[in-house]
């Protein structure tokens, strides 16, 4: 399936918005992971059909109510397999 890796930039740590991007994943059908960035930033990877990724896509340039995100870089990577969307947490 197609996969995108996504950057997402501004106040995006601390305002659930990995939680948020589960839920929205679940709920358009697409798989993946997404994790916070030393940086501050968000980093996620979603495979799932082009429309699904065009929906999650969008999404990332809101998030949750209280983030503000700054801008959203998006890179098409090889496809990838995954059995479900994570939200990947620091060891």
């Amino acid at each position: 399936m197609p996969s995108i890796h996504l950057l997402i930039v501004g106040k995006v740590q601390g305002v659930f918005y990995r939680v948020s991007a589960k839920e929205k994943a679940d709920e358009i059908g697409i798989a993946g992971w997404v994790k916070n960035t030393k940086e501050g930033n968000v980093e996620a990877v979603a495979t799932g059909s082009n429309e699904q990724l065009e929906m999650f896509t969008q999404w990332c340039y809101k998030g949750p109510k209280r983030a503000v995100v700054d801008k959203v870089i998006v890179t098409k990577i090889p496809d990838a397999h995954f059995n479900n969307f994570e939200v990947v947490r620091k060891t």
